[in-house]
C-alpha cells in the first residue's frame, strides 16, 4: 500500500550532483534548501529522449522559477559521471547541454524508493515531481507514467497557487482571486 506524502515532511536526502555547468561535482541535501522552495523531479535514465525534453525545458525556466525563491533538483539512478557526460553531449547529439541546475545521482535507489517512485523491477523511477515548501513539508506530488512528459506551466502554476497562502480554484492562474470561505 502506498504512503502519502503530500502534506508530510519531504523524506530527507544526501546524493552527490552533477554541476548544471557540466564542469564538476557537488552534494545536495534536504537541508541545503531549507528557507526555499524546492522542484524535486526524478525520471528514469539518462541519454534518454522524453527525459531530455522536461530537463531542457525546466532548465529555460530556471530564471522564472528562481524569481518564485524556488531552486530545482534533478534526480535519477544513474551516476555523477553519466550526468556530467550527458550535460556535455551537444543537444543535437541527444545531449543536454548547460543546465541552470544539477542533477543528482540516486545510485542506491533509496531516494526514488523513499519517495515512491522507484519501479523496482526495472530498477528505474518514474517521471515523479515533488514541490517542497521552505520548511520541507511536502506540498505537491505528481507521478506519470514514463512515456508522457510533464509540464513547466503547470508546475509554474501549482507552485505559484502554493504560494498564494490561500485557497485556489480549479484552473486559478497568477493575478485570480483567491477563494472566500463566508
Amino acid at each position: 500500500m502506498a504512503e502519502r506524502l503530500v502534506g508530510k515532511q519531504a523524506p530527507d536526502f544526501t546524493m552527490e550532483t552533477a554541476t548544471g555547468d557540466g564542469t564538476g561535482f557537488g552534494k545536495a541535501s534536504l537541508s541545503d534548501y531549507k528557507g526555499k522552495w524546492l522542484v524535486l523531479f526524478f525520471y528514469p535514465l539518462d541519454f534518454t529522449f522524453v527525459c531530455p525534453t522536461e530537463i531542457t525545458a525546466l532548465s529555460y525556466a530556471a530564471a522564472q522559477f528562481k524569481e518564485l525563491d524556488t531552486e530545482i533538483l534533478g534526480v535519477s539512478i544513474d551516476s555523477i559521471h553519466t550526468h556530467k557526460a550527458w550535460i556535455n553531449t551537444p543537444v543535437n547529439d541527444n545531449g543536454l547541454g548547460k543546465l541552470e541546475f544539477p542533477l543528482a545521482a540516486d545510485i542506491t535507489k533509496s531516494v526514488a524508493r523513499d519517495y515512491g517512485v522507484l519501479i523496482e523491477e526495472e530498477g528505474i523511477a518514474l517521471r515523479g515531481l515533488f514541490i517542497i515548501d521552505p520548511e520541507g513539508e511536502l506540498k505537491y506530488e505528481v507521478v506519470n507514467h514514463n512515456d508522457v512528459g510533464r509540464s513547466v506551466e503547470e508546475t509554474l502554476r501549482v507552485l505559484q497557487a502554493l504560494q498564494s497562502g490561500g485557497l485556489c480554484p480549479m484552473n486559478w492562474k497568477p493575478g485570480d482571486k483567491n477563494l472566500v470561505v463566508k
